[in-house]
């Protein structure tokens, strides 16, 4: 049987991050995935692990008021957190399924350069100033910070791929989280 699995999001790095990670924690089951964009009722650059965790739950429940039907809801945030004097950039997965069930991961943090918490400082999304310090056009829905920081050795989906396994545990092996 062929469930649904609606990503918060248009943009097609986290729709394709999201695929991969159901693919290979779920090799035998089939799974069409959607992307929808809704609100995540935090401001546009999230600031601080907190902040960053509610936009990625925000998210899952606005989408589930708005597609009710579907089998899974995931949210995915992107945030920065400081720590001591410098800047990090990180994201949040949260999923949940139609039965309530809730899985969370992290990604990864990175440090961000000067030049680009400079912009951030000024009010632009950690994507734009990206953009901005590195000459590119809408990095975020490319290989991202994360790919501009490392050449591409780990592009945005990838990043996003391991925390979306993460989060998939509590789907995985249910029997524990129940």
């Amino acid at each position: 049987m062929t469930k649904n699995v609606w990503v918060a999001s248009k943009n097609p790095v986290k729709i394709e991050a999201t695929k991969n990670g159901y693919s290979r924690v779920f090799q035998d089951q089939l799974f069409v995935f959607n992307g929808m964009g809704v609100s995540s009722d935090i401001p546009d650059q999230p600031i601080g692990i907190n902040e960053t965790f509610t936009g990625a739950k925000n998210r899952v429940k606005n989408l589930k008021t708005a597609v009710p039907d579907g089998d899974y809801f995931v949210g995915i945030e992107g945030g920065i957190q400081k720590i001591e004097n410098d800047w990090f950039a990180f994201a949040w997965i949260v999923i949940e399924s139609a039965q309530g069930l809730i899985g969370k991961a992290q990604t990864g943090h990175f440090l961000l350069p000067p030049k680009v918490t400079e912009l951030i400082a000024q009010g632009y999304e950690l994507g734009h100033a990206d953009d901005m310090v590195f000459g590119k056009t809408n990095s975020k829905q490319k290989s991202g910070s994360v790919g501009i920081m490392t050449d591409d050795i780990i592009d945005r989906m990838k990043y996003y791929e391991h925390a979306m396994i993460l989060a998939l545990v509590p789907f995985k092996k249910p029997e524990l989280f129940i």
